[in-house]
């Protein structure tokens, strides 16, 4: 299936109301398969989902996202290419959400966004470096009653061999001198003191068992495939969080860009942690929003996504179209199609170079075809038709009502 209108930024009305087509179409189902038994049902072939259009701020103006190159949004600013970091605070953006239709639509699997903490502000490692500061403190002390007891070794002669004479006597233990006591029990003393210290710093400021108000960063991983080749693809994660010193009920928007490796059919493992938010900070909720080439691509996990089948999203297109023409007087056009694989060859060879003229209803549905504007030359060459039976077209409109009309178009302008 391909979309010969940028069908992937529709304008976003109430999602029931675009939704109200798609429903008749579904009720009506039912009814036609029951009048053929062996008739199978339509597979669902598209996705309609709340997708996000991004713009971003330079100068005072707002530029939409065309791309995303490393973790960087890229802006066109007067036909050049502008590359803008989304950090915390770096640039101001809005973000637009849209209802969009695609027929690609991509597995994400495993998904997970959680509050973390960046290294420096990790509890379980600020305990751990609080261990070793005091391991630290207690070699210094260590050495400190070495240094100060040192004397009880160079003391009298008469008074060591006095000493000495009397423990032989007694048959006393000789391996641990009075002072070697003496500093290990003062040793041991300083280390409580030390680790108790420690303890209580650690405590005031957070714990692994307590440490609410240490998260300042987020941990997202998933993996994602994709039946169709995606060779430029890039995300874009939304999140909203509350700040500890935000007012009750304030949500504020945080957008992280990445570009992406080519994704096929073998899920690809994506996984990154990000800092930058408030410590202590709440999260509220978190999207992922995949693109290809500019364009946005439906996922699994994409909102509000539903599955339509070819018939459903026409019935859609063609709801989206009216509706966004109020008051308009347009031609008829195409607006989907299946096209044969070998069409671009034929077309490169040479075939199919003129225009065709399709006579369209005012419900969007393609009639007869002509090698000419007056109707008289039909068009007689079996390839053809079958080529523009698949194609699919916008009605023609007058002050925004639908009514018959012509389309006029060459296959080669499809293919673009």
């Amino acid at each position: 299936m391909k979309f010969f209108t940028p069908s992937g930024r529709p304008t976003a009305f109430l999602f029931a109301r675009l939704l109200l087509p798609v429903c008749l179409a579904a009720a009506l189902a039912p009814a036609r398969a029951d009048e053929t038994e062996a008739t199978a049902p339509e597979p669902k072939t598209h996705t309609l989902f709340m997708g996000a259009n991004f713009s971003v701020e330079q100068n005072k103006e707002l530029y939409p996202v065309q791309n995303v190159v490393g973790s960087a949004f890229v802006i066109k600013v007067k036909g050049k290419e502008v590359k803008v970091p989304m950090n915390f605070g770096v640039s101001k953006f809005k973000i637009d959400p849209a209802l969009k239709l695609t027929e690609t639509s991509a597995t994400v699997t495993n998904l997970k966004g959680e509050r973390a903490y960046t290294l420096g502000n990790d509890p379980t490692v600020r305990f751990q470096r609080g261990l070793a500061d005091s391991q630290l403190q207690y070699s210094d002390s260590v050495a400190q009653q070495h240094q100060a007891n040192a004397g009880l070794h160079f003391g009298d002669a008469a008074t060591a061999v006095s000493n000495a004479a009397a423990k032989a006597d007694s048959h006393a233990p000789t391996t641990t001198s009075l002072a070697t006591a003496v500093n290990q029990q003062n040793a041991q003393a300083n280390l409580q003191s030390i680790s108790n210290g420690a303890g209580s710093r650690f405590q005031e400021k957070g714990s692994p068992l307590d440490g609410e108000g240490m998260f300042d960063a987020i941990d997202v991983s998933f993996e994602v495939a994709s039946k169709k080749p995606l060779n430029q693809p890039y995300l874009v994660i939304m999140a909203r969080y509350h700040a500890p010193e935000d007012k009750p009920g304030q949500v504020s928007n945080w957008v992280y860009a990445r570009e992406l490796p080519a994704i096929g059919r073998e899920p690809v493992k994506v996984q990154f942690l990000q800092g930058g938010f408030p410590q202590g900070y709440t999260m509220q909720d978190f999207q992922v929003h995949l693109y290809n080439q500019g364009e946005e691509i439906a996922t699994t996990v994409a909102p509000q996504r539903v599955a339509l089948t070819r018939n459903e999203a026409y019935l859609y297109m063609v709801s989206d179209y009216v509706g966004s023409h109020k008051g308009a007087t347009l031609p008829a056009a195409p607006m989907m199609g299946a096209l044969p694989a070998d069409l671009q060859a034929r077309l490169a060879q040479g075939e199919f170079k003129q225009t065709f003229y399709v006579r369209v209803g005012k419900d969007g549905k393609a009639g007869a075809a002509f090698l000419d504007a007056a109707g008289a030359q039909a068009v007689d060459d079996a390839y053809l038709q079958a080529v523009l039976r698949n194609i699919r077209f916008k009605p023609a409109l007058d002050k925004g009502k639908p009514v018959e009309g012509v389309a006029a178009f060459k296959l080669s302008e499809l293919l673009m």
